[in-house]
C-alpha cells in the first residue's frame, strides 16, 4: 500500500475544500491507500516538507460536511511556478519534491487550482515518468474565473456566480430607492475571461430590469462608447447600472484602468488588477456630472460560502472523488473535467482530460454569446449560467454565524519516523 498527498493552490473558493474532502473520503475507502497526508501552502509545502496527516483529522461524517461548507483553502495557498526541470535550478527543485515523495511513501499526489497549477501536475507527472517513479500524478480543478479549457465550467465558479448575481439583485433593489438619476459601476474579477461579469445578468430572470450594460474583457473597451451607452440608458430609466470585468482593456490590448494599478505581477507573469470602477465612476462624474458610485466585490465573490450553490458543492466533491479513483486505476498526468450533457434537465459527466491542454492556457467566452455591441450577453449565457447556481446549502451554524472546520496543521512525521 502506498500513501497519498494532497494540496491547493492558486486562488480561494467557495468550493474548494469540497473537492479536499471528496478526495480524502475516496481514499480513506480504498483499500489501496494507506495514509492520506495533505501539503500546506500548495507545492512550496512539498519543498518545505510542511506535511500534515488528514486521515485522522475527520471522526464523522459530519466533520467532512463542515470542511466542505468552509470557503478558501484549508490548506492554505501558494502562486509559485515550477521551473524547467532540466534547469540546473529546477533538476534541484524536483529531486526535493522526489526525495520528499519518497520519505513519504506516496504514491498518488493531487493538485487542486486553475490553469497554472495544472502546470505543475504537467511538469511533475513527466518528471516522475523520466526518472522511471510509479507515482501517480492528478489534478482537479477548480477556479471562479471559469477559463480552463477542456471542461464545460469548474468547481467553485458557480457559488461565485451565485453570489455575484445575489449581490447584484440587492445593488439593483437598493439603486432604486431614490429618486434621482444616479450610475452605479459594479467592478466583478476576471482578467481575460468575463463568466463571472456574465452572472451579473442573473438577475432579469427574476424581473430585475438591471443591469443594463454588461462589459467582458472579450471584447475591447471603448471609454467614448461607454458614455454613450450610458446616456442611451438614462433616456429610458434614472438608474443606470454596469456590471464591468476588472480585466477590460482597451483597442490597443492595454488596460482600461492601467493608472490605476500597481504594475506587480505574481509569480506567473499576472499583473494585479483592480480599478475599473473607480475610473469609470471618475469619467461619469466629470463629463456626465450625475451621481455616481463604483462597488468592488473583491474577495467576497470567492469566498462567501453562506450564498453556495449545492450545484457547485456536489460536483466538487465528485470530482475529488473520480479523481482518486482514476489515479487507483492507473491513470497519471490527466485533470478531472465535467462534460454537460443537457441543460434541461442538467445533467454532466465526469471525465479525464490531457494536462497538457490545459495547462496555461484560457477559456474565454464565445464571442457570440456577447452582444453586438459589446455591452450585454446574449440568451445563450443564461441557459448555461442557470444550472450552475442551482441548490441551497444548509452549512452548520455556531452564534448565528457560519462555523468553519479548521484543520490540525501540526506537521506529520515520515512514516516509520513517529
Amino acid at each position: 500500500m502506498k500513501n497519498m498527498l494532497i494540496a491547493q493552490s492558486g486562488g480561494p473558493t467557495a468550493a474548494i475544500n469540497a473537492s479536499l474532502s471528496g478526495a480524502v473520503q475516496e481514499a480513506i475507502r480504498s483499500r489501496e491507500i494507506d495514509r492520506v497526508y495533505g501539503a500546506l501552502n500548495g507545492i512550496q509545502g512539498i519543498l518545505k516538507r510542511t506535511i500534515i496527516d488528514l486521515k485522522s483529522q475527520f471522526s464523522r461524517q459530519e466533520d467532512f460536511f463542515a470542511l466542505e461548507c468552509t470557503p478558501a483553502m484549508a490548506l492554505g495557498s501558494c502562486r509559485f511556478r515550477l521551473p524547467d526541470p532540466e534547469s540546473a535550478e529546477g533538476r534541484a527543485l524536483f529531486e526535493n519534491i522526489l526525495e520528499t515523495f519518497r520519505l513519504y511513501d506516496i504514491g498518488y499526489f493531487f493538485y487542486i487550482g486553475g490553469n497554472d497549477s495544472m502546470d505543475t501536475v504537467y511538469k511533475l507527472s513527466l518528471f516522475f515518468q523520466e526518472v522511471g517513479e510509479d507515482i501517480r500524478v492528478m489534478g482537479i480543478p477548480k477556479t471562479i474565473d471559469n477559463d480552463l479549457p477542456l471542461t464545460d465550467h469548474t468547481p467553485g465558479f458557480g457559488s461565485a456566480a451565485k453570489f455575484i448575481s445575489t449581490a447584484m439583485l440587492e445593488i439593483i433593489r437598493d439603486c432604486n430607492v431614490y429618486d434621482t438619476h444616479s450610475v452605479t459601476i459594479v467592478e466583478i474579477m476576471g482578467r481575460h475571461a468575463g463568466w463571472l461579469t456574465a452572472a451579473a445578468a442573473l438577475p432579469r430572470t427574476v424581473g430585475a430590469r438591471a443591469p443594463q450594460l454588461i462589459y467582458l474583457p472579450e471584447v475591447p473597451f471603448d471609454p467614448e462608447q461607454f458614455l454613450k451607452d450610458v446616456a442611451e440608458v438614462q433616456k429610458i430609466t434614472q438608474n443606470c447600472i454596469v456590471a464591468v470585468s476588472e480585466g477590460v482593456r482597451l483597442a490597443n490590448g492595454s488596460f482600461v484602468a492601467e493608472d490605476f494599478q500597481s504594475g506587480l505581477v505574481d509569480a506567473f507573469g499576472h499583473r494585479y488588477l483592480s480599478g475599473v470602477g473607480k475610473y469609470l465612476e471618475n469619467l461619469v462624474r466629470d463629463r456626465i456630472g450625475c451621481k455616481v458610485r463604483s462597488i468592488e466585490l473583491n474577495v467576497l465573490q470567492r469566498c462567501s460560502s453562506h450564498l453556495m450553490s449545492a450545484t457547485d458543492l456536489n460536483e466538487a466533491r465528485r470530482i475529488g472523488s473520480h479523481a482518486v479513483r482514476h489515479a487507483l486505476a492507473g491513470d497519471t498526468g490527466r485533470v478531472m473535467v465535467m462534460e454537460r450533457v443537457s441543460n434541461r434537465p442538467y445533467l454532466i459527466n465526469i471525465g479525464l482530460g490531457d494536462v497538457s491542454r490545459i495547462a496555461n492556457r484560457e477559456q474565454l467566452v464565445p464571442r457570440e454569446w456577447i452582444n453586438k455591441a459589446g455591452n450585454d450577453v446574449t440568451g445563450e449565457m443564461f441557459e448555461y449560467l442557470l444550472p450552475l447556481i442551482e441548490g441551497e446549502v444548509a452549512y452548520p451554524t455556531l452564534n448565528g454565524m457560519p462555523q468553519h472546520f479548521l484543520l490540525n496543521t501540526e506537521l506529520a512525521p515520515p512514516p516509520g519516523r513517529e
